[in-house]
This record gives C-alpha cells, sequence and structure tokens, in this order.
C-alpha cells in the first residue's frame, strides 16, 4: 500500500493542503517553511492509531498547537489520506478524519466527522446514530479501537507501521548517559545497537554489509563493519580500518564520527522498512557533500531491489541531494511561506520550473534559486554582531 494523495486544512501553518506523493518524495523550502510540520501529520496518524486520538493532540501541546493561525472563523483541522497500490488508478481507500475542540475550558477533542471509503464505497460515515445517542463515543475515532474496525483494519495496520527515524549520534554513543524513559519507538536511535542485536543475525549481517559497501566509499581506509558484544554482553559496531598496525586499526561507535554514524542509521532504516512509509529529515547532516549527492542514488537502488519497497518522504536543505538528473519535478514538493501560512506546489506544476527541468537542467539547479529568500546576501551582511 501506497500513500497516493495527501489532504489537510489548518493543520499548523497549513491553511490548505492538497499533494499527491510518489515511491520517493522530497520536501524543499526554506527554513520554518513548514517541512516538519508536514511530515507530522503521518506521525499524527501513526499516533492515533498507536496512541490514540486524544493523547496524539495532547503530546503535541492540544488543538490550539496544531491548528493554523489563519483558521479564523473555521477552527475544525481536516486530513483526508488516499492509498492505494499504483498512483495512476483510483485509490483503494480514502480515510478522512475532522476534529473539533468542545469548549475552551474542557479541552476536549471530539471526532466532528470520520469517514472512510473503500474501492468508491462509503463503509464508515461518523457521527452515526450511536455518537448522537452518547456523545461521549465521539472522544475518539473508530479507527483506532480494535473492537469496530475490522472492516478496515488495514488503514490501522499500514497507519502503524509508519517509520520515523532521525539519528542522534550521541544517543547511540552514549544511550545510558540519557536517563528516563525515552521517546516510544526511538525514533532518534537511543537503543539502534538493542534494536540491532534482536535482529536475525544472518540478516543483520546481510544488511550491514550492504551498509559496509556503502561505507567503503564514503569514510576513507574502511575495510569491514561488524557487529559485535564486548565481554559483558553489550552490542556494538565495529569498524575495521587499513592501518599499519593490524591491531590498531579497530574503533567501535564511541569513536565513530557523527556523520557515519547517521550513514549506517540512514541506510539501515532504509533497508529495514519495507512495504510501509519511512520519514527522514535532513539525511544531508554531517555528510560531506560528495556522499550527499550519492545518496539519492543509493535510496532509488535500495528500493528498486526490493520485493516490497517502503514509500520515502525526505525533507532536505540540501543542493547536493537535489543534484541527482533521475529526480523527476512530481517527486518534489515547494513549500512557499506566506502571510497566510505555507503554500506547497509539485514542482512539475510550477511552469519556471517544469521548463527548466524539461530543457535537461539539473533539479537543484532549477529549484533553489526560486526558492531561495531574496536578497540574503546582503541583509546578513548588514546585521550587526
Amino acid at each position: 500500500m501506497k500513500v497516493i494523495r495527501l489532504k489537510a486544512k489548518n493543520w499548523r501553518n497549513f491553511q490548505d493542503v492538497d499533494i499527491s506523493l510518489q515511491d520517493i518524495t522530497f520536501l524543499i523550502g526554506p527554513n520554518a517553511s513548514g517541512k516538519s510540520n508536514f511530515i507530522d501529520i503521518f506521525r499524527f496518524l501513526h499516533d492515533i492509531v498507536v496512541i490514540g486520538l486524544q493523547k496524539a493532540i495532547t503530546t503535541r501541546g492540544g488543538m490550539s498547537k496544531i491548528r493554523c493561525l489563519s483558521a479564523r472563523r473555521y477552527p475544525d483541522i481536516e486530513i483526508e489520506i488516499h492509498l492505494g497500490e499504483r498512483y495512476d488508478q483510483s485509490p483503494t481507500w480514502i480515510y478522512s478524519l475532522r476534529i473539533m475542540q468542545e469548549g475552551r475550558r474542557k479541552h476536549q477533542h471530539l471526532v466532528r466527522s470520520e469517514v472512510i471509503v473503500k474501492e468508491g464505497k462509503r463503509i464508515l460515515n461518523r457521527p452515526d446514530d450511536k455518537d448522537k445517542s452518547d456523545r461521549e463515543k465521539l472522544s475518539r475515532t473508530h479507527l483506532e479501537q480494535m473492537q469496530v474496525n475490522d472492516a478496515f483494519r488495514p488503514i490501522f495496520q499500514y497507519f502503524e507501521t509508519f517509520k520515523y527515524f532521525h539519528v542522534i549520534p550521541q544517543l547511540i554513543r552514549n544511550p545510558q548517559a540519557f536517563s528516563g524513559p525515552g521517546i516510544p519507538e526511538d525514533p532518534y536511535g537511543q537503543h539502534f545497537l538493542e534494536y540491532l542485536a534482536k535482529t536475525n543475525p544472518k540478516l543483520r549481517k546481510n544488511r550491514l554489509d550492504k551498509i559496509q559497501d556503502a561505507l567503503r566509499i564514503a569514510v576513507p581506509r574502511l575495510q569491514e563493519l561488524s557487529f559485535v558484544k564486548d565481554e559483558l554482553g553489550f552490542p556494538h559496531l565495529e569498524a575495521h580500518y587499513d592501518h599499519w598496525r593490524p591491531k590498531a586499526g579497530k574503533q567501535r561507535e564511541d569513536q565513530f564520527s557523527d556523520g557515519t554514524l547517521r550513514l549506517i542509521g540512514l541506510l539501515w532504516s532504509i533497508l529495514d522498512t519495507r512495504d510501509s512509509l519511512l520519514l527522514l529529515e535532513e539525511p544531508e547532516l554531517s555528510l560531506n557533500s560528495g556522499i550527499i549527492q550519492n545518496l539519492v542514488p543509493i535510496i532509488y537502488e535500495i528500493q528498486k531491489k526490493k520485493t516490497k519497497p517502503s514509500q520515502v518522504v525526505v525533507s532536505s536543505h540540501s543542493w547536493e541531494l537535489l543534484s541527482y538528473s533521475g529526480i523527476r519535478g512530481d517527486e518534489i514538493i515547494i513549500f512557499n511561506p506566506t502571510h497566510e501560512g505555507t503554500d506547497i506546489k509539485l514542482a512539475s506544476d510550477i511552469r519556471e520550473i517544469r521548463k527548466l527541468l524539461q530543457s535537461g537542467m539539473l533539479p537543484a539547479d532549477a529549484i533553489f534559486p526560486v526558492i531561495s529568500p531574496k536578497n540574503i546576501g546582503t541583509q546578513l551582511t548588514l546585521l550587526e554582531f
């Protein structure tokens, strides 16, 4: 299953979103234009089926924090997602949710509308008679309730697999240094090594061998990447480097550079995610430009070899990332901040950019001059420090 189309109203800094997605979709725009907020729509849908609607909203600070400031007289938040197997066909599923806040003091979040369409036929339409007789039922979506979601369980199961992964190297190096229960599903890699330890040894070696091949290009003198356990049974990643002293060329993850750890985590997450949606924010962080330029071809190649490839959404500020000529205009979403929120469009729908891409220009060269803040160089030089 894949996300074919996404529609949203009054979500954070978006008044109105209606956009199609592809197997890999790039989110490109200035700082604070809403790329992370766009990704959070998918994380919100995931949270609804994992922790429930009420907690999904409260963990984000409540309706007032996720409602668009430009909503004014229309305070409800709407999300509609189209799911299917092919982008050129009608969706198999459409899930639509509209939520409201009842009373400023109560802070209770209610389902104003929940609609599910399967192959063109509406199979859920809330509120129904039961909701009208017991308004408390509207505090939960039917999607999150196992006792009533049999007819549309595939949507529940699909949203549940959505994965957000953004490695913070310090968490991998020193997971014990960060106290507390940790964040559910470990999106920042604090328990990444434990996850590797639980992975089937044969599958783990197969994936690390593939990552090792990529690292040999990216990391000078690296010969081998392996998974080991120390004398106390704690898991580690170990790299063997070409060195004139054979035993001196070994390093463990606490000696890896930030870029090496981020690249390992990134490649593992792409290999590990199948028939799902993988959300990646700024994967270029800590990587040199040569590696960044090869990230997109690597992602395409991994996806091509999977029997059940995942769908990938990538946000980025990197010219190098978009310098790959194989990226199509309909795979790039351009974010344009305005006084009334952020507008988004496919690069292929922007006439100026479409013509440049059709002429053979690299996506980066066609897009970044259009989205870069005007006169930023002049304005920065006028700042007093």
